[in-house]
């Protein structure tokens, strides 16, 4: 099944599969308001039936923004947005943190009948306009499966620190707030995956939250619609690899008070990144159409090659 790719300039990329329903917009100019840290952001997310599959700006928390990458505490900055979190005080609003990610154009970006592939540079600044670190981002939308009702999105990143001191990168739980690894790529769900249901390949629900596994599931029932819908969230084996990933990831989500899944890098501990070195970490993200059981993940991921 082939895709349609139409480019905004200065604005955003959209994906639209054969029958013109759009799947992806990814948004390169940001919004404006300093204090939601400002960076791209991939906004409407739908499943090809249409259904969306992400969320922008809830009334709780207007700097979430469908799936994007973050870093809530680095080295006393907040590339999260909104409120940051103070130890024994809570979470306070203190703009002179909240640092952004800035769109320097794209690098390469190709279109095939069946994939979108492009490369992204991006630097990171506090909110002083210091210039932290210089990323390399990759994006790709391949794998449009009408008879599985499913496709899939790659986001990768390559992070190089520009400063002359280490970046040091952590997350709430890190900073003293229990059991909160908001961190790393972040996705926030609509209204309608708040109390839906979440899966990895050996655990569920709860138990989800700060354990470690390839991947894990979110499905939720539409308003309306009268349809089910399914996320997947996962790693490349890189990632899990202890001698390759700069730091151990692990799972942060919840589905109450609303939904929202991180593949955390800084959940309960902090990791250096030195003067001029990198990281990378490469995720997958399935949309798909339905309610899928943990048999049927597993196999559609066993079925898409890294």
């Amino acid at each position: 099944m082939g895709i349609r790719v139409s480019h905004a300039y200065g604005e955003h990329l959209a994906v639209a599969a054969v029958d013109g329903t759009e799947i992806l917009r990814y948004v390169h100019r940001p919004d404006p308001d300093p204090f939601e840290s400002p960076k791209p952001y991939a906004h409407p997310v739908r499943t090809l039936a249409g259904r969306t599959v992400t969320r922008y700006r809830p009334s709780d928390h207007r700097w979430h923004k469908g799936l994007q990458m973050t870093a809530s505490h680095l080295s006393g900055q907040n590339f999260w947005g909104g409120n940051s979190y103070v130890h024994g005080r809570g979470y306070l609003p203190l703009p002179e943190r909240v640092g952004s990610m800035r769109h320097d154009g794209f690098a390469e970006l190709t279109v095939d009948d069946d994939r979108l592939a492009f490369t992204e540079e991006l630097t990171w600044s506090t909110r002083g306009g210091a210039r932290w670190a210089r990323e390399r981002r990759g994006i790709a939308v391949h794998s449009v499966d009408e008879e599985a009702g499913a496709w899939a999105l790659d986001w990768s990143i390559h992070l190089t620190n520009t400063r002359d001191e280490p970046l040091v990168f952590g997350s709430p739980t890190t900073a003293g707030r229990e059991s909160a690894g908001y961190t790393g790529l972040g996705w926030r769900g609509p209204r309608d995956f708040t109390g839906g249901t979440v899966f990895g390949p050996d655990l569920d629900g709860e138990k989800l939250n700060g354990s470690q596994g390839p991947w894990l599931a979110c499905t939720a029932e539409h308003d309306e619609a009268d349809a089910h819908s399914t996320l997947v969230f996962a790693h490349a084996p890189e990632n899990l690899d202890q001698k390759s990933a700069i730091h151990e990831s692990h799972w942060f989500t919840h589905m109450e008070p609303f939904a929202m899944v991180a593949v955390s890098w800084a959940y309960f501990e902090e990791f250096t990144l030195p003067p001029g070195e990198s990281f990378a970490y490469r995720y997958r993200v399935l949309v798909a159409d339905g309610a899928w059981d943990r048999d049927r993940v597993g196999a559609h991921l066993a079925s898409l090659p890294w």
